[in-house]
Order: structure tokens, then C-alpha cells, then sequence
């Protein structure tokens, strides 16, 4: 092995290390503001941090409305999972369930005027979650 080769498969490890060392350092931050959204958003709002998310995604797309297949994915959650949140979300009258009339086996998620409201309040404690921990 020659004394470059030597020197480089030593700084690999030491590379690696700070790499491993960033992806904690993430890992920690994002479980830190998971944890205080979830907590401010269940205490204030009675909604869960993913339950926000997707009355806010909702709120931003066109008409207010999303297809559960693509939701699911941009929320995190496999489409049972975000049917059985759709479940709960609707009985509190937050969103309401749609066919899709280019798809028939395609069902959407609208977002109710009620829904809304909730989100609206519940948006000033997100905003001062993120605020808090994210900013220098």
C-alpha cells in the first residue's frame, strides 16, 4: 500500500465518523421538533403533527383537495394508515371524502371550511414550534 493509499483509508474512517456524526446530530433535531409539534398541536388543537400536515397540504393544493394515493406519500403514511386518519379527520368534520370522476376507484380528500378554521388556529403554534427550534 503506498503512503497516498495509507493516508487515504485513513481519513475514511474519520469521514465516515462525521458523516455518521451529521446524521445523529439530524436524526436528533428532527425527533426534537417532532416531539414539541406533536405535543403543541395535541395540546392546543387536538390534532396530531401528521394530522396538521395534511390539512395543510390540503389547504395549499387546487380546490383544496388531494387523491389518498399521493397524500399518503407526501405526509409519510401508507394509504391505510392515511385512510384511517381520513376516518377520524372526517368524523371531527375536518375533510370529506370524494370520488374521483377521471378515476372512479380514486378517491380524493377535500378540506371542509371547518377543517380550515382548525388548521388556522392551529397554525400560529406550528409556526412557533418551527421558530423555536430551527431557527439560530
Amino acid at each position: 500500500m503506498s503512503p497516498t493509499t495509507r493516508a487515504a483509508a485513513g481519513a475514511a474512517p474519520a469521514a465516515q465518523h462525521q458523516l455518521v456524526e451529521q446524521w445523529r446530530d439530524l436524526a436528533g433535531r428532527y425527533a426534537r421538533v417532532n416531539e414539541a409539534l406533536e405535543r403543541e398541536l395535541q395540546k392546543g388543537h387536538g390534532l396530531g403533527r401528521t394530522e396538521f400536515e395534511l390539512l395543510a397540504r390540503l389547504d395549499e393544493a387546487p380546490n383544496r383537495a388531494g387523491r389518498v394515493t399521493e397524500l399518503a406519500g407526501e405526509v409519510g403514511l401508507s394509504q391505510s394508515a392515511l385512510s384511517r386518519m381520513v376516518d377520524r379527520l372526517e368524523a371531527q368534520g375536518l375533510v370529506e371524502r370524494a370520488c374521483c370522476v377521471e378515476d372512479r376507484r380514486g378517491v380524493f380528500v377535500e378540506l371542509t371550511a371547518v377543517g380550515r378554521g382548525r388548521l388556522g388556529d392551529a397554525r400560529p403554534s406550528y409556526d412557533a414550534v418551527l421558530a423555536q427550534h430551527l431557527t439560530a
